[in-house]
């Protein structure tokens, strides 16, 4: 792996789930990132704002690797993330890892644009596309319900999905990011076993010794719940019928992408559920 500390990576969604992670793995490797956010407040901090290109454009200066987070205040990122990456390239950035989603092939919505960018333009590139977090059960997207009605809303049915930790996607990051190779190529990355939402309802309970449900929505309701956390409906409506892609079966895959990537095999959700139990007490 490359260690020298005179090359400056980038990190986006710094502060964010796999964001703060990649930053951690850099700095266990000798390497000091400089986080990317709308609201720099640390020493090594950056302005950086996907919807203003031209106020980012100071923070590539002398970058030689990105991790790209797509932002979150919408899902036009064909639109939105191109132009500042443009940028980066112009400013010679030679490296980019993108996070995007095992759901999403290259040129499809969302960051299968950005993907599409990359594999067209980028001269070194990895995507990483994960299928779903296991702390989307540890943080608000399910945290909440379990806590407090003991419950899991999803329009999944019996779908399974190879739910996958953070921790090992952030350690997959930092591998493309620093190895002497560029990948430049994807890499689909799941946990060590496929598992339903019942089933994860079912190991919840039997860890913190009390009933947890899983409760089956409608891909309509799931959509009406995201937007009324706030997301806008366009948005909303693309996460829910990503629930609809598991129920068919299209998440129920396991993949080598993580031993691959950083030699080690994946965290399983009971080694998971055991190392965040605080999460889900209240």
């Amino acid at each position: 792996m490359k260690t020298d500390k005179t090359k400056t990576i980038l990190v986006t969604g710094g502060t964010g789930t796999t964001g703060r992670l990649v930053a951690e793995g850099l700095r266990k490797a000798c390497i000091l990132p400089r986080i990317a956010t709308r609201k720099p407040s640390g020493e090594n901090d950056i302005l950086f704002d996907w919807q203003q290109p031209e106020s980012a454009r100071r923070a590539f200066d002398g970058v030689y690797a990105m991790y790209i987070v797509a932002p979150t205040s919408t899902s036009d990122h064909g639109t939105v993330v191109p132009p500042i990456l443009d940028i980066a390239l112009s400013s010679g950035v030679q490296r980019f890892v993108l996070l995007s989603a095992s759901s999403l092939e290259a040129g499809g919505p969302m960051m299968g644009q950005i993907h599409a960018y990359l594999a067209a333009s980028a001269p070194e590139w990895t995507v990483l596309r994960p299928t779903w977090f296991l702390q989307n059960f540890s943080q608000p997207q399910h945290q909440q319900t379990i806590r407090q009605e003991n419950a899991i809303y999803s329009a999944t049915g019996s779908g399974r999905v190879g739910f996958i930790d953070a921790n090992d996607i952030a350690r997959a990051a930092v591998s493309a990011l620093l190895e002497d190779k560029s990948w430049n190529r994807d890499f689909i990355l799941t946990g060590p076993e496929t598992l339903s939402y019942a089933q994860i309802a079912s190991k919840l309970s039997s860890i913190l010794d009390r009933p947890i449900r899983y409760v089956k929505l409608s891909v309509e309701q799931l959509a009406e719940r995201h937007r009324a956390g706030g997301l806008d409906r366009d948005y909303a409506e693309l996460l829910a019928s990503m629930d609809k892609w598991i129920e068919e079966g299209h998440e129920d895959r396991l993949t080598d992408g993580v031993l691959t990537l950083t030699q080690q095999a994946p965290t399983p959700a009971d080694a998971f559920i055991r190392s965040n139990i605080k999460s889900w007490l209240s």
